[in-house]
């Protein structure tokens, strides 16, 4: 739910972003402006195609109708790149693609980017809570024992910055349990089920850890 939320958010946000700048820049910069709307506007339509296009390939069943819908939300998303390569919503749509496909590492690598500056800047709190408890979910993915560290360190400032994002408390309580943190494991746990009462993975925790 969190990186739907993301996207939407996102669209939202350019769109509003395109619609101020073109109605609070100065007026000796208007010539200089009516290019760089004109690729804002196209990075614009590449982003929301994009976005489009990652929805119907998680909606659907088939395997290999969702790989190549994902493949082309990234060739997407990459267009929108090129004309607008410090837009960390496109740079957060590659990644979710690419995830999707399978390809993590390239996934982590756009993540990256988009919470570097200056892409990060575009970023809501909430969009950047969401973005970093996307990372974490694939460093665990990737490699759960060598990225924990940096997983948890995510996961503490997704948490702080989206407080009712119940399956980042989840996976941070994983992340503590891995490092033998029990009770800290224990305390989130308890604050994805505040959340989420129904998150069955997060009482799943809590019976291991013996509540």
């Amino acid at each position: 739910m969190g990186t739907d939320v993301l996207l939407q958010v996102a669209i939202l946000l350019l769109t509003l972003g395109i619609f101020f700048a073109l109605h609070n820049f100065p007026k000796q910069a208007l010539t200089k402006l009516r290019t760089k709307g004109r690729s804002t506007t196209q990075a614009h339509r590449h982003f929301f195609q994009g976005a489009h296009l990652l929805a119907r390939a998680r909606s659907t069943r088939n395997r290999t109708t969702s790989l190549n819908l994902a493949r082309d939300a990234a060739g997407e998303a990459q267009k929108a790149l090129t004309l607008e390569p410090k837009d960390a919503a496109a740079h957060i749509l590659k990644a979710l693609a690419h995830d999707l496909m399978g390809h993590r590492t390239s996934a982590l690598r756009s993540l990256d980017t988009a919470l570097s500056p200056p892409a990060v800047k575009s970023l809501s709190e909430r969009e950047r809570g969401d973005a970093l408890f996307k990372r974490a979910e694939l460093q665990v993915a990737v490699n759960r024992r060598r990225r924990v560290d940096s997983a948890v360190a995510d996961l503490v400032e997704a948490v702080r910055l989206s407080s009712d994002n119940a399956k980042a408390f989840c996976l941070l309580g994983e992340c503590y349990e891995l490092k033998g943190m029990r009770e800290e494991a224990r305390t989130a746990f308890e604050e994805a089920i505040r959340v989420e009462p129904d998150l069955v993975a997060a009482r799943q925790g809590l019976d291991r850890l013996g509540s």
